[in-house]
């Protein structure tokens, strides 16, 4: 039976689409079923199971079958590329291959062939296949092993060569170099990666994908280390940057469109003692949604943070470290005060997101463009709200006070560890007290925790014992006694957690921590009139989302410390 008749059959597709697909299709290489597959029109799983059934071939869960990954070595690497196959187990002599194609029989007599075996197909997901490969052969393996072939006559170590840069450009822009770094930059897209690490050791060169603040360490074939110069040469040509310097530090930025969504790359490259590693940034701009709510901000803290917003003038702050999510609260913040009789003017370093309807500013410090000099001039420029990017120096630091005292709304960020240490850094930067009293109308500090996987998330009632002191039990048992732990599901590629949201600790300031900041008072101080005043803390608003089912305990723990109160 053909494959459209077996489906309608099944009550997977109807004639109709059979009909639609067969046309789409027309004799090219892409299989009916897998068309269907890839309109939304049925499940694959549903697909392979009515194709098993049909043909007598077991279908399997890749993921949560154990493989023999000795088998691998009788396999060569271009066989499994090219018909996207993974070897299982030996089972009676015979060797048990997953596949997703059954009638591909020029395939299995190939592996039959090459390793003298009887094979034996199962079917499994084209994705499960595909991690197989990657994790176990590593990212750009079959491109690895093209380039191995080519290197007796065709390539060059880079390391090896003393050449001008345009010979050294030439090697860096070979095909299969391109190939590979294009397949480790969309590996990090497709991950949901916000920072992708190249890293030259002693041992060879190291993979390592940022994934919701985690690194995770990206399987590699070991090859990989003698293409580690082509590597880092094709990155720096991308970012514009000099390929002949390898003794300075350098920062450049690439701009890429995948699956089409356009994602920005900030490039910095740093000479080691083995070599250039390389970290790149990624900002993808197609998956990003500026919304105080969806960012994790609950309806008391955006009740709170939204009358700050929309003061009519003074200086609003988030303070947290690098990575912890301030611009994007900064850019929700002004996308949603945004409107027709307002102007908003930002100076930033780099322009992360460009926004509608909101004018930004990248700096350039080495024309003289810093932040200071530009917010200078955006004062001329009649804005009624400004955002500068970071307040670093007491340059800035003054410049925006005035902004703020000339009746201005700045919105800027600082990085302090809790809110009520901003008040003292401006001190420390060489702002006077009664200034920073008076123009500073609340701080905001901030940090990301991850999100549990909402389809495999599992609920468990801890012992007391096991949870730190303090761990709001009262609260914990009005709300049911149940926290969640990660397990891990195709879904959330097994990690159990799937995307981040943000804690936060907003500090308003009262006439008690005014009067503080006046008098040159400690941040311990501040943060103690703080809490009187009802401030809540980054580890109340943590837990607060523990006990809502959203993080775990162990996030809380690594994010943030305990409350010394």
């Amino acid at each position: 039976m053909e494959t459209g008749a077996l489906l309608v059959k099944r009550g997977l597709l109807t004639a109709e689409q059979v009909a639609e697909l067969s046309q789409s299709v027309n004799g090219g290489p892409e299989r009916l079923e897998m068309a269907a597959v890839d309109h939304g029109w049925v499940n694959e799983e549903d697909v392979l199971e009515a194709l098993g059934q049909e043909i007598g071939v077991d279908v399997i869960d890749l993921e949560h079958t154990d493989v023999d990954l000795s088998l691998l070595n009788e396999f060569p690497q271009r066989l499994i590329h090219r018909f996207d196959l993974f070897p299982v187990r030996r089972d009676n002599g015979s060797i048990v291959v997953a596949t997703n194609n059954p009638f591909d029989f020029y395939a299995l007599d190939e592996l039959a062939n090459h390793t003298g075996t009887h094979i034996e197909p199962v079917l499994a997901e084209r994705r499960q296949i595909a991690e197989r490969i990657k994790n176990h052969l590593g990212v750009g393996s079959e491109t690895v092993e093209g380039l191995l072939a080519a290197r007796q006559d065709e390539i060059q170590l880079l390391e090896e060569i003393d050449a001008d840069d345009a010979e050294l450009a030439a090697e860096a822009q070979e095909a299969s170099v391109v190939r590979l770094v294009n397949e480790i930059l969309l590996e990090a897209v497709e991950t949901r990666a916000s920072d992708v690490h190249i890293e030259s050791q002693g041992a060879g060169i190291k993979i390592r994908y940022r994934i919701d603040g985690i690194l995770h360490a990206q399987p590699v074939p070991p090859e990989i280390n003698h293409f580690h110069a082509a590597i880092v040469s094709r990155l720096k040509i991308m970012a514009r940057l000099n390929i002949a310097e390898k003794r300075l530090p350098q920062d450049g930025r690439i701009k890429l469109r995948v699956a089409g969504r356009e994602v920005d790359v900030r490039v910095s490259v740093i000479p080691m003692i083995h070599g250039e590693s390389i970290v790149m940034r990624l900002l993808d701009k197609g998956s990003m949604e500026f919304s105080l709510t969806k960012l994790g901000m609950g309806a008391e803290m955006y009740g709170s943070f939204g009358q700050y917003i929309r003061i009519p003038h003074g200086i609003v702050l988030v303070t947290g470290p690098t990575g912890s999510g301030k611009t994007t609260t900064l850019y929700s913040s002004l996308l949603e005060i945004k409107s027709e009789d307002t102007k908003i003017i930002t100076t930033e370093d780099p322009v992360e997101y460009q926004l509608d309807g909101i004018n930004q500013i990248q700096v350039h410090p080495k024309i003289g463009l810093t932040f200071a000099a530009s917010l200078r001039s955006i004062l001329r420029h009649d804005p009624d709200v400004v955002l500068v990017g970071e307040i670093r120096d007491h340059e800035t630091a003054e410049n925006a006070i005035q902004a703020a005292l000339t009746g201005h709304l700045v919105f800027s960020t600082l990085h302090t560890n809790d809110a009520p240490s901003a008040y003292t850094r401006l001190v420390d930067m060489g702002i006077e007290p009664f200034l920073v009293a008076s123009t500073i109308e609340a701080v905001m500090a901030q940090r990301l925790v991850r999100r549990l996987c909402p389809e495999c998330k599992e609920a468990y009632t801890p012992d007391r014992g096991d949870l730190p002191k303090d761990f709001p039990w009262d609260d914990f048992q009005e709300a049911g006694g149940k926290l969640y732990h990660p397990r891990g599901c195709r879904k959330c590629r097994e990690i159990g957690y799937a995307g981040r949201q943000g804690i936060y600790e907003l500090c308003p300031t009262t006439d008690s921590v005014r009067q503080l900041a006046h008098d040159r008072a400690s941040s311990w101080e501040i943060r103690q009139a703080a809490l009187k005043d009802g401030m809540h803390t980054l580890r109340q608003d943590a837990w607060k989302k523990a006990l809502g089912g959203s993080t775990t305990v162990e996030e809380v723990l690594r994010v943030t410390k305990g409350d010394m109160i």
